[in-house]
């Protein structure tokens, strides 16, 4: 899928050091965001056994990757993922994505996450799909309510981010009413 001059395609091992790359650029915006990370973390090497690990999950239902590369040059620009994957009467998905700051405010978050519930639906067959932001992020509440997200509670200390237990919002987005596959 194409947006604004970025494509949106499954991640591949071949990602890492565009990877890499992307989040060392973005390290000090994102810091903010994210768990502190060991330096590993920003290297190739580390990017690829993350990425390793992160096919071995969408290989086993629990995960689908998603990258965000320029198209003229192929530079990562961003990330989105579907994970927490339950089946069973819960049918549910968690998603989570950052788009490089000189990338934001051209609808990629937006779009990347439209297409994530729409293969959700339609390919996954997932019930909901939810999300968490920290309580002061509102870009990333904005893109959520721009895809049909709704709010639906308030999680104390839910993530340990930038060395503290930081509180979330949750959202979610309920895709249908069909029973769960048998």
């Amino acid at each position: 899928m194409i947006i604004n001059g970025v494509e949106m395609r499954g991640l591949a091992v071949g990602d890492a050091a565009g990877l890499a790359d992307a989040l060392t650029r973005n390290r000090a915006y994102m810091a903010p965001y994210e768990p502190e990370r060991p330096e590993a973390f920003y290297t190739e090497a580390g990017q690829r056994a993350r990425i390793e690990g992160m096919l071995q999950d969408r290989d086993a239902g629990r995960l689908v990757p998603y990258v965000f590369t320029e198209a003229a040059t192929g530079a990562v620009v961003g990330a989105m993922n579907l994970g927490s994957i339950a089946r069973g009467p819960l049918c549910s998905g968690g998603v989570g994505y950052w788009v490089d700051r000189a990338w934001h405010g051209r609808g990629l978050a937006t779009a990347g996450l439209e297409e994530v519930v729409r293969a959700a639906r339609d390919e996954f067959g997932l019930h909901r799909i939810e999300a968490g932001t920290l309580v002061d992020n509102t870009a990333s509440m904005r893109v959520l309510a721009k895809a049909g997200f709704t709010e639906f509670g308030l999680a104390p200390r839910y993530l340990h981010i930038n060395g503290a237990w930081r509180d979330h919002r949750l959202f979610q987005r309920l895709l249908h009413d069909d029973p769960p596959p048998a």
